[in-house]
């Protein structure tokens, strides 16, 4: 992990292990995709962001103890019991946020998700 980074997670570092694993699989789907961090998140980008990860604000009540936000935008707002929020930013522009608890929730339709935001970020 880059210092950088490190420095991002400092106040929750159980957090950092789902952060390194979300990372290790967009680098093994997007191998082109940079890395930039900033006070509130960290981007994945190619040509645009198209992947966020960022960290809870304050505990909530029904959600776990250590977890991350995933953040991605789509064209269109995907219906699932799995996306937290979406929100239409802008017309034909949706984000949509993830709870990720366990690495394991990083599976087939999530990276397809992920794909999806990848190709809309560099369509634009």
């Amino acid at each position: 992990m880059e210092k950088d980074e490190s420095a991002f997670f400092a106040e929750q570092p159980e957090a950092a292990l789902l952060y390194e694993a979300i990372k290790a699989k967009l680098r093994t789907y997007f191998n082109d995709a940079t890395i930039k961090v900033t006070k509130s998140q960290i981007a994945f980008a190619s040509k645009r962001n198209f992947a966020f990860v960022w960290l809870p604000m304050r505990k909530m009540k029904h959600r776990p103890e250590v977890y991350i936000i995933l953040s991605f935008g789509l064209d269109h707002r995907i219906q699932s019991p799995r996306i937290e929020e979406a929100v239409e930013a802008y017309p034909c522009r949706w984000t949509h946020h993830m709870i990720i608890q366990d690495p394991a929730e990083l599976d087939g339709e999530v990276m397809d998700w992920l794909q999806q935001a990848y190709a809309f970020s560099q369509s634009r």
